[in-house]
């Protein structure tokens, strides 16, 4: 039995909601946990900056996920390990052929634009 990979990608307005959390606990931080526990001494300056360094990575972490580069939005992918072998294998020249004749109906049909037809054939034929 092949080893499946799970990947999942927290929603965007999600992530926003946590990002912006994420930054009233750093003002939080900033204007009450520090100045309170300084007064105490020792570890309650350390508690405060830690406090309010961890809610910042919070913060960052959540608005990365929601406007990163890479942002794709809330869905999971599941693989089997070496996948990608295994998908190249099974495409024999005849099913290439047919997709491609069936890409080619759809652009004919005017149902995809020439960019979507172009860049579907391109990963069709990188498959061989």
């Amino acid at each position: 039995m092949a080893r499946k990979r799970v990947t999942y990608r927290p929603s965007k307005s999600g992530s926003v909601m946590g990002g912006v959390v994420g930054v009233i606990f750093v003002l939080i931080g900033l204007f009450v946990v520090i100045p309170s526990f300084s007064m105490t001494g020792g570890f309650g300056a350390i508690f405060g900056v830690l406090w309010t360094i961890i809610a910042g990575v919070i913060a960052g972490t959540n608005f990365y996920q929601a406007f990163g580069k890479g942002y794709i939005g809330p869905e999971i992918h599941i693989e089997e390990e070496g996948g990608a072998e295994h998908a190249q294998d099974a495409a024999a020249p005849g099913d290439t052929q047919a997709r491609l004749t069936e890409l080619r109906a759809l652009y004919d049909q005017r149902l995809i634009t020439q960019e979507e037809y172009e860049q579907k054939r391109k990963e069709i034929l990188e498959e061989l």
